[in-house]
């Protein structure tokens, strides 16, 4: 048996490709097959690495009954075999019917087996699903026996979040800020990075909406000095030296009881770290370092998450007459859609910012060296008492999952790629997708746990932690 509880995920990149060729315009059926990466745990997910379109003319298409060549199949298996990919053949209903006709399950039997016996791989799955106009998904896998085996939900990850639930008719989501909403969340998993600052407030916030189960990341204990900046952080916590993430989840569990928190202490560079982010239906990154952004973005991509990154600063200058002064206040928070531009092609994090974050933790005099030699940037202390640009940040984080699952802006979401605000000047500046090109985020998308994870060597299964 391959269980019970398995997510399909699609790009909006791909999800647009997808509905596009399924739906000419017509008014009569059309197929394609998805290659999929996957994840493994107890709720896996299929990732769409890539899409075959079932060229129509190769096809006799009616407006409810459709039969494609056999000789495309090949096509698809090689590439399954040869890249470790599962395969989700799709079809149109453009009637409308949200569910699996008759003609559809005698479809699966002639196939599905054969399709099962081709796939050589000890992690491929195969499954069919259909689309209906305004592209909502329906998907199923099959068992060893060949019974179907509804998939949970699909969920696309583009400029909108959808997340289409089996047993949901489809249509629009619950309205943004109400119980529908929060009914929905409570059958997602969202996943905290960093559980400091920002991370601890948006893992409450987080919570408190509703989602079913909280993931959090972070290495640290709690010190005396992040008392005053780490939600639900006690002396006590400090003096016993608590893991910040065991706090967390105890904190969580004191005003949930329908909720189910996992707080993992390792760094998000461990492959035990990497592979409980991958179990997450939403990933938030809260770090502070652009080796943890890096990771997240490769995160998102591999297993086809919507990631929201988090980031404030307070710049300071030199006066002649006071010293040195606050020069702003600023947060930025940047939603990264896989397949698209990612937080390295926005300049959040740079090559630059990784070398020399290498350097501080592995060669800290020649790190000290290069400073004063004006090779690279000093790192920044953190400012002391920053609770109330913590919270304006993270309320802005949380608010903009919403806008993207539950749409309500006047505007269209695309048009909020980037959001960056400053306390000093009061003013608030978003950026579009088509601000960035995307430059090797494609390449990684949909792979899923094939080895190595992340296509990082130091990160293979047995292996320890990236390698910087």
């Amino acid at each position: 048996m391959i269980g019970t509880c398995w997510r399909l995920s699609i790009s909006g990149i791909h999800h647009r490709q997808l509905i596009e060729h399924l739906f000419p315009g017509d008014g009569l059926e059309a197929a394609a097959i998805l290659l999929c990466g996957r994840t493994s745990g107890c709720r896996p997910r299929l990732c769409v690495r890539d899409i075959i379109p079932v060229p129509h003319s190769d096809c006799q298409r009616e407006r409810d009954h459709l039969s494609w060549p056999s000789g495309i199949l090949d096509t698809a298996l090689e590439r399954a075999n040869s890249e470790e990919l599962s395969l989700i053949l799709t079809h149109s209903h453009p009637t409308g019917l949200w569910s699996f006709s008759g003609l559809d399950d005698e479809s699966d039997q002639d196939i599905v087996p054969d399709l099962m016996d081709e796939l050589r791989h000890k992690n491929a799955v195969v499954g069919t699903a259909v689309a209906v106009p305004g592209g909502a998904l329906k998907a199923r896998l099959y068992d060893s026996s060949f019974e179907p085996i509804d998939i949970e939900h699909v969920q696309v990850c583009g400029d909108d979040i959808h997340f289409f639930f089996e047993n949901r008719q489809a249509g629009r989501a619950p309205m943004a800020f109400t119980s529908g909403m929060r009914s929905e969340l409570c059958r997602l998993t969202a996943c905290v990075v960093g559980a400091s600052g920002t991370g601890s407030i948006v893992a409450e916030q987080l919570a408190r909406l509703g989602f079913g189960k909280i993931i959090l990341i972070d290495p640290d204990r709690i010190e005396i000095k992040n008392l005053n900046r780490i939600l639900n952080a006690r002396v006590a916590d400090a003096k016993e030296q608590a893991f910040k993430v065991d706090r967390l989840k105890e904190a969580i569990l004191s005003f949930r009881e329908d909720v189910e928190v996992c707080a993992l202490s390792k760094s998000i560079e461990s492959r035990e770290a990497i592979l409980a982010a991958a179990e997450s239906d939403v990933l938030f990154c809260c770090v502070d370092t652009a080796t943890g952004r890096q990771v997240c973005d490769l995160i998102s991509n591999s297993f086809v998450i919507p990631l929201f990154d988090i980031g404030v600063t307070i710049p300071t200058a030199m006066e002649t007459d006071l010293g040195r002064v606050v020069a702003d206040v600023v947060g930025r928070v940047s939603y990264v859609q896989p397949g698209l531009s990612s937080l390295e092609d926005r300049g959040v994090y740079t090559q630059r910012t990784l070398r020399a974050e290498e350097l501080a933790a592995n060669d800290p005099r020649r790190y000290a060296r290069e400073v004063a030699e004006g090779y690279i940037d000093g790192m920044v202390d953190e400012a002391p008492s920053v609770i109330t640009l913590n919270m304006r940040a993270a309320a802005a984080i949380a608010t903009e999952f919403i806008a993207r699952s539950y749409p309500y802006r006047f505007e269209e979401n695309c048009l909020y790629a980037q959001t960056e605000f400053s306390l000093a000047d009061m003013s608030e500046e978003h950026f579009p997708e088509n601000t960035w090109t995307a430059k090797s985020a494609k390449y990684l998308i949909g792979r899923g746990i094939r080895e190595p994870l992340l296509n990082i060597p130091g990160l293979q299964e047995n292996g320890m932690e990236l390698t910087r």
